[in-house]
């Protein structure tokens, strides 16, 4: 499987594309696949059936550019999507060594997390792994506390269901996103470790995991429940770390003199206190 991620990519995107999400017939007799047919994404992409079994079975690993973006055109893949089959199609990456240790967090930014004392924040690694958090974080809910994994808390904390209203919609979210940000190095012990892990322990994620969704997230929405105020909305904001392999600095706030902004306030001060 390690050697034909491009085929399994295409494969599990096809599986999920309807007949009549691209202008075609469902048909009135039983399909035998649940979305499209190998043949029908060959001729709506403009290629034959031969070269795209060959694509998805592993023959041929370094399509075209503009094939990649017809097959994305047909399966729907979204800006996210084609950059990742791009990566998945290009060259073998030569090895390198990776470190083992926990990755390091600049000090200067974590002086920056202390400063925005109003705002949930944390920096995290590509693999979602929480490098160092602001005390308004740890204070939200203790996923975001320093050492944790987000992915991780999300599936396998029984709180984090608690945490989160909207759950199935973040899993799916926090999913696609993994697998977009993993996708620069796909094969780290760090990402074979947590996917592993979590493979075994939660049918959810693995069900979410082999969809083999991608989407990075860069902003957007989310409903947080915290023990202390209660039910807050809260806007986010995720930042590359520029020269900090992958590090991501993630940021809540909430609109401003809205309850939100109220609770995340009274949250502070009661942090503050402790």
């Amino acid at each position: 499987m390690a050697d034909n991620r491009l085929g399994e990519f295409l494969r599990a995107r096809r599986e999920l594309t309807r007949p009549e999400q691209v202008g075609l017939p469902a048909g009135t007799t039983r399909r035998r696949v649940s979305g499209l047919r190998r043949e029908e994404v060959a001729m709506l992409s403009g290629v034959s059936a031969d070269y795209y079994v060959r694509l998805e079975q592993g023959r041929d690993k370094h399509p075209s550019d503009q094939v990649l973006e017809a097959l994305s055109r047909v399966l729907d893949l979204g800006a996210d999507g084609l950059e990742h089959a791009r990566r998945l199609a290009g060259p073998a990456r030569p090895g390198r060594r990776r470190s083992a240790r926990t990755p390091r967090v600049d000090p200067a930014l974590r002086r920056l997390l202390d400063a925005l004392a109003g705002c949930p924040a944390m920096v995290t690694s590509r693999y979602l792994d929480v490098l160092a958090s602001n005390v308004l974080a740890a204070a939200l809910h203790p996923i975001f506390g320093e050492g944790s994994n987000l992915v991780r808390a999300l599936f396998l904390d029984p709180g984090a269901h608690d945490c989160y209203p909207d759950w199935d919609r973040v899993a799916q979210e926090t999913v696609a996103s993994l697998r977009a940000a993993a996708g620069a190095d796909p094969d780290h012990p760090r990402l074979a470790e947590l996917v592993g892990e979590l493979s075994v322990k939660s049918p959810e994620f693995l069900a979410l995991w082999a969809r083999h969704e991608v989407k990075a997230k860069t902003r957007g929405r989310k409903q947080i429940v915290n023990a202390e105020v209660g039910l807050l909305t809260v806007e986010y904001e995720t930042l590359t770390v520029p020269g900090a392999d992958g590090q991501l600095l993630v940021v809540y706030h909430a609109e401003p003199h809205s309850p939100s902004a109220e609770g995340l306030a009274l949250l502070g001060s009661v942090a503050a206190s402790v």
